[in-house]
């Protein structure tokens, strides 16, 4: 089982940030050459992170403030910022899983599409946009407040390490 990185973003004053850190499983799905996404989308819906799509990251900084997201990296690799200017840079390749707290900005540092993800949401919860604009918050900050614990990790379901993780922060 792989032990993930914590990444604490905090508030910046335009992103909420989030009290749970981003979790970074390094190298944790073996990505087969041929239908490449297939095997991420299901380890995703076995453990209930649905609503998935498959992608590029965008290249503004965007957070959700209802929903945590889930993101594995099955073509090429890129560089994510996380937190908004003078946030922190993660190095994301092939094979890694990205879960990203709700609130947490987000932004591809490459083009679009220099990195290709599916993506999922616990429960297969609808996402909603958000970019740091004047008169998101307070209303984003509370939507964040009540997003619930998932019961379930993205990799490894009920024993993922994200559950004894964030559970100190909750």
């Amino acid at each position: 089982m792989i032990q993930p990185a914590q990444i604490h973003i905090k508030d910046n004053g335009t992103f909420p940030g989030s009290k749970l850190p981003v979790l970074h499983y390094k190298k944790a799905i073996k990505v087969p050459f041929i239908f490449a996404g297939r095997k991420a989308k299901a380890l995703f819906t076995k453990h209930n992170w649905t609503n998935t799509w498959r992608g590029g990251i965008y290249t503004y900084d965007h957070y959700h403030s209802n929903t945590h997201e889930a993101m594995a990296v099955i073509k090429c690799h890129t560089v994510l910022l996380l937190g908004g200017e003078n946030g922190k840079h993660v190095h994301l390749e092939k094979g890694d899983v990205i879960v990203i707290p709700a609130g947490v900005a987000h932004k591809n540092l490459g083009k679009e599409k220099d990195v290709i993800c599916i993506g999922g949401y616990p429960d297969g919860k609808d996402f909603d946009m958000n970019y740091g604009n004047a008169g998101e918050r307070p209303g984003t900050d509370e939507n964040i407040r009540s997003v619930p614990m998932p019961l379930t990790g993205p990799l490894y379901g009920e024993v993922d390490p994200l559950a004894k993780i964030w559970e100190a922060f909750y």
